[in-house]
């Protein structure tokens, strides 16, 4: 019976949960010492040296940037239905053009023609990052070369999705640390793509900028949680595996998958869930997001631990043990914006996540993983997927080349 009463809302907006949890609570009395005084004895890593807005990212290479790049304070993500008759030999004129803005944009120079290049100066790590969504290679005849996981995902009983957030042919994602410089760049890459397709959509996200928070740190998202513990770390092997394609068609090898999320958070509602079941929900302590096992915000957390009452710690339903994965190869890679769209007329947020994960596979790493959260997750009472599109990232770029040239040429 006690897991039926764990896993209904109102029971953690009041106070079953307290009393549940409480057996965890009276076989640690550190606990409460340790909950309140975690975020100032916590010792963060290491800090690099702060960018400063004449900080490059290189454009060229295996990889496209803006994937395994440490997270840019402001993002814009925007998509394109390509126009009818826009095939194969049209995406490469498209294609050259865009990847010329981007490799000029991301330097600090103005795109060709940019009548404002003096916006450009500060790229403040500037990346311009495309994508192919499934409608692309359909429209371009090009349904052979699609890539098989990159298609529309099967319908979850979580999501409540909107065509003005989902879907897409062409990707555009926008990463700078600098809100001007993202803007111009967004006019100038539309201002050629849109010759070749329309906007379906644009959604924007931010992050704490990396003079108040270093980006190798665990950020925190609307809800307050610390949002992507358990990522794979760019420059490892385990990384490697999990984000970039090896096999599969062979103009794609160097290239990722892209599933974006647009997730709306219940704010009003979770504002009146306490802060012992708000842990419980999660698996993990606010302060400093350490399992509810652990000590430390990366320790393993520990799914058979139980409390003298016989509960699991962790509770069957709680979002880190339904997200877990143990092989690292089968692990996602998350890249995750917030965003705040503003108020309704009676004072609602309208905020959430942007939930933009990268894998190598997406039927082998990110439907497993979906599947168990839509199946059971206690988070799910406070969240709704209301977008969702999938991309084909291609690999990167010599210098001379352009991006979808192993596609497209």
């Amino acid at each position: 019976m006690h897991e039926q009463r764990l896993t209904r809302r109102n029971l953690l907006t009041g106070g079953a949960v307290t009393a549940a949890v409480g057996a965890l609570a009276a076989c640690s009395p550190g606990r409460a010492a340790q909950t309140t005084s975690a975020a100032a004895t916590r010792q963060p890593d290491a800090q690099p040296d702060v960018p400063t807005g004449k900080t490059v990212e290189p454009f060229h290479g295996e990889h496209q940037a803006g994937v395994a790049t440490l997270p840019q304070t402001y993002a814009a993500f925007v998509a394109f239905d390509l126009k009818p008759g826009v095939d194969r030999e049209a995406m490469g004129r498209m294609m050259r053009l865009l990847t010329d803005d981007a490799r000029r944009l991301t330097s600090g120079t103005g795109a060709l023609a940019d009548t404002e290049p003096h916006l450009a100066e500060f790229p403040a790590r500037l990346t311009i990052t495309f994508g192919f969504g499934p409608g692309m290679f359909e429209k371009a005849g090009l349904e052979k070369q699609r890539p098989a996981s990159v298609k529309e995902l099967p319908k979850f009983p979580i999501d409540r999705l909107e065509k003005r957030w989902s879907g897409g042919d062409l990707l555009i994602q926008i990463c700078s640390d600098d809100a001007v410089t993202l803007a111009h760049a967004l006019r100038m890459t539309v201002k050629d793509a849109r010759s070749f397709g329309t906007v379906r959509w644009i959604q924007r996200g931010f992050r704490r900028p990396p003079h108040v928070q270093a980006a190798t740190l665990t950020q925190r998202n609307l809800m307050g949680q610390l949002d992507g513990t358990v990522n794979p770390k760019p420059g490892t092997p385990e990384f490697d595996r999990a984000v970039w394609v090896s096999d599969g068609p062979e103009w794609f090898r160097g290239g990722t998958t892209l599933v974006l999320r647009r997730i709306r958070m219940e704010l009003e509602t979770w504002d009146k869930v306490d802060p012992v079941a708000r842990e419980f929900t999660i698996g993990r302590r606010l302060s400093d997001g350490a399992p509810l096992t652990g000590n430390a915000e990366h320790d393993e957390p520990d799914f058979e631990k139980t409390t003298p009452a016989g509960l699991p710690v962790i509770g069957e339903y709680a979002h880190i043990r339904r997200a877990h994965v143990a092989d690292p190869a089968l692990r996602i890679f998350r890249r995750a914006y917030n965003y705040d769209d503003g108020l309704s007329e009676d004072g609602v947020a309208d905020s959430g996540l942007l939930f933009a994960s990268y894998q190598a596979d997406i039927d082998r790493q990110f439907l497993p993983i979906q599947r168990r959260l839509a199946e059971a997750d206690l988070l799910n009472d406070w969240t709704t997927p209301i977008g969702s599109a999938v991309f084909a990232i291609p690999p990167g770029c010599r210098e001379g080349g352009w991006i979808g040239e192993t596609l497209l040429a």
